[in-house]
């Protein structure tokens, strides 16, 4: 492995800031000084190479006009400048570079952008002098637009809104991922309303991408495999200041097999995904160290990086001569887990033999054995017959774990309380940060209008304190208006994407004459777009499919319904309903009223958030982590009908939207339950109009909607949650644990392997209650043997019993006991507004650099008698 770059220098902010955006400009001058992918072009046109292969072109649509101008229809059809830049002749580009005017278009934008980059922004003005140089940020899949298709769902789009985010915020971020040759299936709705999957190949040369180059040429880095090295190429995606570094398999050096490890997102068995790992994690990090970055924060995003701890620790081990175990205190202080699996059976766990067949080119570096590495992966380290988990290896060798949402958070310290046996649920150390979008990659044209006359147009630069008020002074004229646009503007999409289909298929003229005429921009518009599956339960609708006839086909006040998804090739329940929904929509009953729209993807869920009224969800409550699509409806004015799970557990209230109550494991009680509210609360209030032709019970949830909920569930709050909760707080502990050649660590280590060793001998004496003139006192008599009182805290707790909350009140030392050796009295007094005898003590391991039980589990409650 190179040598790791944490001895470098300190950096101010807007120093590391400029450099990354020097290195990454760089990047692109080598790329294109090798001739690689885009046209040669006049010096005139330049800057073009620069807009092209800088992404913020997926939610910063200044430079659009710009590409019109170039090629209207392949702008129309593609919406990718790398293509468009691909597929131009040269002779229109030399045409181009002698406009005046399209050159001075190019140079406004080029200035607009070189400003943008150049900004210290949110972060720099917050914290200019901090000690946070950057954080990476490993995914397995990113969703960034259409033009990179490395996702296959939530978790990618939720990664590529974070890197959006961290360069409008000016955050020191870089992002890790890999380059895959076939992204996530396409969707093909056949003749018999079936779903095909349909696998694409992504030439790296038509992706906006480029390779990233070092003085030695385009950077690969070198993961160990057993009898040989698997080479991954290094590949840059600009995302406006943020880097992602994309890591590629299809190397000439590799096998066939090898090189086929990042062909396919997900696809393959258990060892291809492990390998994918593998070459994430171990891989990912050599790409940083290779690059000079000074990283202090990894954030895993999912179990699926987690080898990038293994990859880390053995740098900070040669770094500073320290042992595995005392390396591995410094590394958790840099690492932080965001799980997003709301069930057990959503995490890796690989064969302990796959696992120690692989590792044993690792186990020299670490200096440890097999069984030791297993055991960072087990829940009993000593059961050899258990899986290795990479969740529990991330969760191991974080300092901080969060799900994402609050819900979310209660429901992830369920899923990891067996590695805390005898911790209450409620310490299990998982905290959460809601997911946030990223607002300008999901507003409309008619948004980014409304909200840039109401806030300004840097109001998601920042922060999103004065969002709220802005859009309240917004009329109720103001908000139908462009809320009629943007419906009609869904209409036109939808027939347009539906007309294509069916000349695809050679349809008849009759047929598509109907399809041009399908919708109604006047009718309530409701969608139904996620991922197919049994606990997403898309089929709720179609239980009763006469009453959702009589919602469709009401005389007055008719609906419409939107349906998008996929569903995993192998989920055949999934696929049922998918085929229901597509045949129902091409059923006489459905009347136009109904549209199944395939191959949900990206830009596909861009429309459709960007137009719809109502956005409907109903999973199995609990099985949903986040559920960001509803969020994505929020800018534009759409509201939320859906189940109490998620973050809309968390967010609903009755002025923003509706709450599907009911038996939330009954899909009668919950189909039945979403046709009454729609029923008689959701049509009827989109039709009740005033004088002026406005709904204004609609408006009012709209307004509220908008002005509460969409500066909240923006990734800019997201971002600064994580900056301001985690990341600083990791940086600092991070910082102080390797100073000094570590010498905290080994401090730290010293004191684990300890209270480890000694905790069997902790035994209790007597507990004793003491009633003065106000307060119940408790005390309890400790004999630590071994111990040192300020390595142990005492605390008094109390679960929540009637009307009384969970309590935990620390107990101070009072005396030594009299007679006994290494016996301690502690004391802590409950008041009287509880029985003391609510109330046992517990002994935790206590450290003042370290965070309990994350980083020691030791516990020890009172058994004895009164």
């Amino acid at each position: 492995m190179a040598k790791d770059s944490e001895q470098q220098p300190q950096h101010q902010f807007a120093q590391s800031h400029l450099a990354q955006n020097h290195l990454a400009q760089n990047h692109l001058e080598s790329a294109a000084l090798a001739g690689h992918i885009l046209p040669e072009l006049p010096p005139a046109l330049a800057g073009l190479a620069d807009l092209a292969t800088d992404l913020r072109w997926t939610w910063s649509h200044g430079a659009d006009a710009l590409w019109r101008r170039i090629d209207r229809e392949l702008w129309h059809n593609t919406h990718n400048p790398y293509v468009l830049l691909q597929n131009v002749s040269h002779s229109h580009l030399r045409d181009l570079a002698q406009d005046p005017d399209f050159c001075r278009q190019l140079q406004e934008i080029n200035g607009e952008r070189q400003a943008y980059l150049a900004r210290c922004g949110w972060y720099g003005e917050q914290y200019p002098a901090n000690a946070l140089r950057r954080i990476a940020f490993f995914s397995m899949e990113y969703g960034l637009g259409g033009a990179l298709p490395f996702y296959a769902g939530g978790l990618g789009i939720l990664s590529g809104d974070m890197l959006k985010a961290a360069s409008d915020l000016c955050v020191p971020m870089v992002g890790v991922g890999l380059l895959y040759h076939q992204g996530y299936f396409r969707q093909v709705i056949d003749a018999n309303s079936r779903q095909q999957e349909i696998h694409t190949t992504s030439d790296a040369a038509t992706l906006p991408v480029t390779p990233v180059f070092t003085e030695s040429g385009w950077l690969r880095v070198a993961v160990d495999l057993p009898g040989r090295q698997l080479f991954l190429r290094v590949w840059l995606a600009q995302i406006g200041s943020v880097p992602l570094y994309l890591l590629d398999s299809d190397h000439p050096l590799n096998s066939p097999a090898d090189r086929g490890i990042t062909s396919q997102l997900y696809g393959g068995g258990e060892e291809l995904r492990f390998l994918q790992e593998l070459a994430l994690g171990v891989g990912g990090w050599r790409a940083l160290v290779a690059l000079k970055l000074n990283i202090d924060i990894c954030h895993l995003n999912e179990g699926h990086a987690a080898f990038v701890v293994l990859a880390r620790t053995v740098g900070l081990m040669r770094q500073t001569g320290l042992t595995f175990q005392q390396a591995r205190w410094i590394n958790r202080a840099a690492t932080l887990f965001t799980t997003h699996t709301p069930v057990a059976a959503g995490f890796d766990s690989y064969d302990p033999d796959m696992i120690a067949r692989y590792a044993q080119p690792y186990l020299p570096q670490l200096q440890i054995g097999v069984d030791e590495l297993l055991a960072l992966g087990r829940t009993n380290p000593r059961d050899r017959r258990e899986p290795f988990h990479m969740a529990w290896l991330a969760m191991r060798n974080s300092l901080h774990v969060n799900g994402v949402s609050r819900l979310h958070g209660t429901v992830s310290r369920t899923l990891f309380s067996e590695l805390y046996p005898r911790w209450p649920l409620s310490d299990v150390p998982i905290s959460y940060v809601t997911n946030g979008i990223h607002m300008p990659s999901w507003d409309s044209p008619w948004s980014d209008k409304l909200w840039t006359r109401a806030a300004g147009k840097d109001r998601w630069r920042g922060g999103v304190e004065n969002l709220g008020p802005a859009i309240e002074q917004l009329t109720d004229a103001d908000l139908w208006g462009f809320r009629m646009s943007e419906r009609q503007d869904l209409v036109e999409q939808v027939r347009q994407r539906h007309v294509t289909k069916l000349h695809q298929r050679g349809a008849d003229k009759a047929l598509i004459d109907r399809a041009e005429r399908i919708l109604d921009p006047n009718i309530l518009t409701l969608a139904y777009a996620r991922r197919f599956t049994e606990y997403k339960r898309p089929h709720l609708l179609l239980m009763d499919r006469q009453r959702l006839c009589r919602l469709l086909h009401h005389p007055t006040h008719p609906v419409q319904i939107l349906v998008a998804g996929k569903a995993h090739a192998r989920d055949e329940t999934g696929k049922a309903s998918v085929h229901a929904w597509a045949e129902f929509a091409s059923h006489p009953d459905a009347a136009d009223r109904v549209v199944f729209l395939e191959d949900y993807d990206i830009e596909l869920a861009r429309e459709m958030v960007q137009g719809v009224d109502v956005w409907i969800n109903t999973p199995r409550e609990g099985r949903e982590a986040c559920g960001t699509s509803g969020m994505k409806v929020l800018v534009n004015g759409g509201l939320n009908l859906s189940v109490l799970d998620g973050w809309w557990h968390e967010a609903y209230c009755d002025e923003v939207g509706w709450a599907i109550r009911g038996d939330g494991d009954s899909d009668e009680s919950i189909s039945a339950e979403l046709f009454r509210l729609l029923e008689q609360e959701v049509v009827p209030a989109f039709y009740r109009r005033n004088e002026a032709g406005v709904p204004p019970d609609w408006i009012t949830r709209i307004r509220a909607s908008m002005s509460t909920l969409a500066p909240h569930y923006s990734s800019n709050r997201m971002l600064r949650h994580y900056i301001e909760k985690i990341y600083l707080d990791c940086a600092s502990h991070y910082q102080r644990r390797l100073a000094n050649g570590g010498q905290l660590a080994q401090t730290l280590q010293e004191w684990h392997d300890t209270t480890c060793r000694y905790w069997r001998e902790l035994r209790w004496g007597e507990k004793r209650i003491v009633l003065d003139n106000e307060d119940s006192i408790v005390e309890v008599d400790i004999y630590l043997d071994g111990l040192k009182p300020d390595q142990v805290q005492l605390q008094l707790y109390a679960d929540a019993i009637d009307s009384h909350p969970q309590q935990c009140i620390p107990m101070q030392l009072a005396r030594t006991s009299a007679g006994a050796i290494d016996s301690y009295v502690y004391t802590a007094a409950v008041g009287r507004t509880r029985p003391p005898e609510h109330f046992t003590p517990r002994a935790l391991a206590c450290h003042e650099h370290a965070l309990v039980p994350q980083e020691n589990a030791s516990i020890l409650w009172w058994q004895g008698s009164e």
